[in-house]
């Protein structure tokens, strides 16, 4: 079978790992630093507004959103959603996290192109993410040239996503770079144990972007090495 294969999991176990270590490591941090209150005791949305004028982005409202760590910055609405544990909280985890979603809405009032490329990936990734295995079991079986053909558009529908994945790296970054700036630069963080806090935040989150990346490369690599090993038997 396609998904139950030992050399399925021999390629994704290493990858669940990751994705797993850097889920206990978000939430253990975020839990460390959103219990140590920021040195101004503002929350979420006020610091939001403050770094928001201070980045001159005066056309960006400032929304709820249901769930824990749920906050993104949304380019198409021109708005800013922070949950309510980050928006109502005065700790120095919601100041990490406001600046780092004010850092892609920067990104976006600049035109900065990975964002823009990233943006574009976005339509087709979710297709291929949905289609690409439906292409390789179709290819699997058909069987001869045709079906070979098939699936590897399959792989390549899949490739899509780890694309995207890869894309996604040095936005997320540059992002955090941005927040660790404007939250200087603007006055709100001025002790080494918040700067402290808000690196180790930042870092943790920025760790579960490479997990997923390489998920989605452990995965297109099975789906390769699956139909080489396909193509090999044909001959």
């Amino acid at each position: 079978m396609l998904f139950y294969s030992t050399s399925y999991w021999l390629f994704m176990i290493p990858g669940f790992i990751l994705v797993l270590l850097a889920q206990t490591w978000v939430s253990s941090t975020y839990r460390k630093w959103s219990q140590i209150r920021n040195h101004y005791g503002i929350n979420g949305v006020e610091a939001a507004r403050k770094l928001l004028n201070f980045a001159n982005l005066y056309d960006i409202d400032i929304l709820r959103t249901d769930g824990q760590l749920t906050d993104h910055y949304d380019p198409r609405r021109k708005s800013l959603s922070l949950s309510r544990g980050v928006g109502e909280g005065n700790s120095v985890a919601s100041l990490a996290i406001t600046a780092h979603e004010i850092g892609h809405a920067m990104q976006d009032a600049q035109g900065y192109l990975p964002l823009q490329f990233r943006s574009a990936l976005v339509p087709v990734a979710n297709i291929g993410s949905k289609l690409g295995w439906i292409f390789i079991i179709l290819g699997l079986v058909l069987g001869g040239t045709l079906g070979t053909q098939v699936a590897w558009i399959g792989v390549g529908a899949f490739g899509l996503g780890t694309l995207f994945a890869l894309a996604t790296i040095p936005v997320e970054l540059n992002a955090s770079s941005r927040a660790r700036a404007l939250l200087t630069q603007s006055g709100l963080i001025n002790t080494s144990e918040e700067k402290n806090g808000v690196n180790a935040v930042l870092n943790a989150a920025a760790f579960t972007y490479i997990a997923a990346l390489a998920t989605s490369l452990l995965q297109l690599l099975y789906y390769v090495s699956l139909l080489g090993g396909f193509g090999r038997r044909r001959r």
